[in-house]
């Protein structure tokens, strides 16, 4: 992520602001402000307390020269007797010239007296040199302790001079902070040196990509290229941000700015300063949102938590008893209110520790105690059990058809023919989906053809008059929905159907 225009958003219209005045509303309806503070006076006595804890950074490094032959090489007419001359000479200065140095600016602020800075990762990526300039001017050349892409921070470590403790930030908790509390920014914004800037916090929990770890506060405070890496301040002088990209359809501050949260910050620069990366935590689960259909499927009060759609066997889930068909409702002391929340809480918990969990499974709540692993181990080991393809073997089952009209399904048992069709593996269970019909309950849940049905109502079914059965029984019990357990190349999901008469 760079800071400047967000190409994650859309660029189809540029911001326009609309005011309206002179409006007469008949009979307004006042309404009782919540308990909010007061706007203060001034901001500045508490700068006065916060600059010297925020420090600018640059960064040198080579940059390739592209196209310096292409530019300097005068144009010569084919079989030019020139032409090999002007050629031997702009490829021996070409190869002098391949890079230049190149500089960038940034922020940052001091986290420990020692010496230890954060700043965004993209400041500093590919700086061969770092220098890190105080409130005074001083300057301070920068060790890389640690830093990671993803969540786009680093630590960076100075010595003080003289060796003197350096004043330091305190870490204030982002998850307190209310949309609509004053906020103070300040940076290094176009290099010009520590300035300040103020403004309330506009949202919440953004996401600006695809990644599903993002979850920025949003600031309508002035931010600008070069505050990059700075601190977001609250009122009592913590730090609940750090400013890391701003959407702008000219690059410069449109009131649109979102910094990572101070509590994904504090966790992530302790594990930097300790290992010099982040561990992301894993547990070796697949699952999905919770639906109202698939609360209702389960006797669960309201659609809450995450359904568990596979189990690694030797994983942290499995060794801690987790199952298929089980929805997690809260994780390490937390509640799991939605699929978007759970992510994090995983990838923030910290490896090696041991958490409480517990789910939803035979219509109560158990509890259950499992170990966090690595996401990285996790990750090199599913690379390496990357395998080719089994081989076909033959089976001389006749193919059995079935079709449930109610929700618009056709169904055969695995064959052979259907192996060779849809790539299924010689291990694959369940039974085949060959047909969706247009406009029914399995359409509108996107099953197609191909798809494996491995449970139906939580029962493992391998042939269509199974699935035909239950779900006639499901309806004699005037059953909403039926909940299936489907697996698409590998990838399995549930899937609630809606039983129509």
């Amino acid at each position: 992520m760079i800071f400047g225009e967000f190409s994650g958003f859309s660029k189809r219209a540029a911001l326009t602001a609309v005011t309206v005045l002179g409006l007469a509303l008949a009979q307004p309806t006042l309404v009782a402000p919540a308990e909010a503070r007061d706007a203060p006076e001034s901001f500045a006595d508490l700068v006065d307390k916060l600059m010297p804890t925020v420090v600018n950074i640059t960064t040198t490094q080579n940059i390739p020269q592209q196209g310096q032959r292409l530019r300097d090489m005068p144009q010569l007419p084919p079989g030019s007797p020139f032409e090999e001359l002007f050629k031997e000479f702009f490829d021996k200065k070409n190869g002098e010239q391949q890079s230049r140095r190149g500089t960038s600016l940034g922020s940052g602020f001091i986290i420990d007296g020692e010496g230890y800075v954060v700043t965004n990762n993209h400041v500093i990526q590919g700086a061969e040199d770092i220098t890190v300039i105080l409130r005074d001017d001083t300057q301070l050349k920068a060790k890389l302790i640690g830093s990671d892409a993803r969540v786009d921070l680093a630590v960076l470590k100075v010595e003080p001079p003289n060796k003197k403790p350096l004043p330091a930030i305190k870490f204030g908790d982002s998850d307190k902070t209310r949309v609509g509390d004053w906020v103070v920014a300040i940076g290094n914004p176009f290099g010009l040196g520590h300035s300040v800037t103020a403004g309330i916090i506009s949202a919440r929990g953004r996401s600006l990509s695809n990644e599903s770890l993002d979850d920025y506060l949003q600031t309508d405070a002035a931010i600008n290229k070069g505050n990059s890496g700075g601190p977001l301040f609250n009122t009592d002088g913590e730090v609940i941000g750090v400013n890391t990209a701003i959407y702008s359809p000219s690059g410069t501050n449109a009131g649109l700015a979102f910094s990572i949260p101070s509590n994904i910050v504090k966790q992530a620069a302790d594990q930097l300063r300790e290992f010099g990366k982040i561990r992301r935590g894993w547990i070796g689960v697949s699952y999905q949102s919770v639906t109202d259909d698939i609360a209702d499927s389960f006797g669960l009060d309201h659609a809450r938590g995450v359904l568990v759609a596979n189990v690694v066997a030797d994983g942290p889930a499995g060794k801690a008893g987790l199952k298929r068909n089980d929805i997690i409702l809260s994780f390490a002391g937390q509640d799991v209110p939605d699929l978007r929340r759970f992510p994090r809480l995983v990838a923030n918990a910290r490896v090696g520790n041991t958490i409480d969990i517990t789910v939803w499974r035979g219509g109560k709540e158990v509890p259950l105690k499992m170990k966090i692993g690595e996401q990285e181990e996790a990750e090199k080991q599913n690379a390496s059990a990357q395998g080719a393809a089994p081989k076909k073997a033959p089976d001389a089952d006749q193919a059995l058809t079935s079709t449930i009209e109610q929700l618009g399904l056709t169904l055969q048992k695995i064959s052979d023919q259907l192996r060779e069709k849809y790539g299924l593996s010689d291990s694959a269970k369940g039974v085949v989906v060959t047909k969706v019909a247009a406009d029914s309950p399995a359409a509108e849940k996107q099953l197609q053809a191909g798809d494996l049905i491995l449970e139906v109502d939580q029962k493992p079914v391998t042939t269509p008059q199974e699935v035909t059965e239950i779900v006639a029984k499901l309806q004699a019990q005037k059953k909403r929905s039926v909940l299936l357990f489907v697996e698409r190349q590998g990838d399995p999901r549930f899937a609630a159907l809606r039983l129509t008469k």
